[in-house]
């Protein structure tokens, strides 16, 4: 038996952290570009219920703590990458085979979780630049970070949802099950 390496292509599902650092240098670019063009609010209609915007996010998902007095940054950061470390120690034990979706659900998740750690470090804020809403009604600003998380944790959810299928259906095909 080969003994699998901490890090590495045979460190479990490791070898899918391509994708979160994908997100992260996507996530990076998208953020530079909107800083290197766009003043603070100062935005651009791409469709009647999309525009670009650049906006700081000093809070958590929906701005919860903009308003706090700072020291939320660095509560932030650390939960950003305590989370990170616990999915790297998950995508480490999971198996290299057999559980893509989780490990890609994973994966997108710490990169857009770092991404906006990074944003946290260098700004003191995360940056935020796509706006949806329908007539007056906003949908809070987002970026490629936020999108990959909502994506990674989506692709949590179905994996679970398809796994909790295939075991009613193993259960109910198993000689146990079919009654005598």
């Amino acid at each position: 038996m080969t003994e699998r390496r901490w890090f590495g292509l045979n460190a479990g599902a490791s070898n899918w952290l391509w994708l979160g650092v994908a997100v992260m240098a996507l996530d990076q670019w998208t953020k530079w570009l909107i800083v290197d063009r766009f003043e603070e609010f100062q935005q651009l209609v791409l469709l009647p219920v999309l525009e670009i915007m650049r906006l700081h996010n000093t809070g958590a998902a929906f701005s919860f703590l903009s308003n706090a007095s700072g020291w939320q940054r660095w509560v932030f950061v650390g939960l950003g990458v305590a989370v990170s470390a616990g999915i790297l120690v998950w995508l480490r034990r999971l198996p290299t085979k057999g559980q893509g979706m989780l490990a890609a659900g994973l994966s997108l998740i710490v990169g857009g979780a770092l991404g906006n750690v990074i944003d946290r470090v260098l700004h003191g804020h995360v940056i935020d630049f796509i706006r949806v809403h329908w007539n007056e009604h906003y949908f809070p600003a987002f970026n490629v970070a936020d999108s990959a998380i909502t994506i990674g944790a989506a692709l949590i959810v179905l994996d679970n949802l398809l796994e909790l299928d295939r075991l009613r259906a193993k259960k109910k095909s198993s000689p146990a099950s079919s009654g005598g």
